[in-house]
């Protein structure tokens, strides 16, 4: 089975500081009613971005990134897919930060976009480094846990059976059903509830 693979993110980094950033800075409420995730993706951090004219979401400096670095509890709050959808739309592939909440690092994963930890002392350390070359590329390895960054290399922490579903490509839970439709046609048409259908 070879469905979307990720071993390996790269792409220029965008920094958003903070601790306890939650979902609903992450895409305001009000979006909340979208039936379709199309188009949130220029709503993120719609409200911070208002409020504050120099947030990172607005720098051109920063104009496709694919890595977001954050700090601690991120993504906390509500449970809305839409956050996570939101980023990803915007053109986020991996987020690296030092913890994050588990019902939107669990939404991550099943979307196929990365979230790996590290210590404060390094996330500080590659968010500096990104906010002084914003044009240098980064790589994000999940087959070795490491993040490298020009000469910067920083050990990188994921649970093992979220690792093994992005490398594998087992986060596609579509994608599997419909690699596997003959197989589920085949036990589908043996069920006598579902004959005829």
């Amino acid at each position: 089975m070879n469905l979307s693979v990720i071993q390996r993110v790269k792409g220029r980094a965008i920094a958003v500081r903070g601790n306890d950033i939650d979902t609903d800075r992450i895409i305001p409420a009000r979006y909340l009613r979208a039936i379709a995730f199309d188009g949130l993706g220029k709503h993120a951090f719609e409200d911070d971005r208002k409020s504050n004219p120099d947030h990172p979401f607005d720098n051109p400096a920063y104009r496709g990134a694919a890595i977001l670095v954050v700090n601690a509890n991120f993504g906390c709050g509500s449970s809305r897919e839409h956050a996570p959808q939101a980023l990803m739309r915007w053109g986020i592939h991996a987020i690296v930060g030092e913890s994050f909440a588990e019902i939107f690092l669990g939404n991550c994963t099943a979307m196929g976009v990365p979230c790996l930890t590290a210590s404060t002392e390094d996330i500080v350390k590659i968010q500096d480094a990104s906010c002084a070359h914003p044009q240098r590329e980064m790589a994000v390895d999940l087959q070795n846990k490491k993040l490298i960054f020009g000469d910067m290399e920083v050990d990188l922490q994921i649970a093992e059976s979220n690792r093994l579903q992005l490398i594998e490509g087992a986060w596609d839970a579509t994608g599997m059903l419909l690699e596997g439709r003959d197989a589920v046609r085949h036990i589908a048409n043996k069920l006598p509830y579902i004959a005829g259908f």
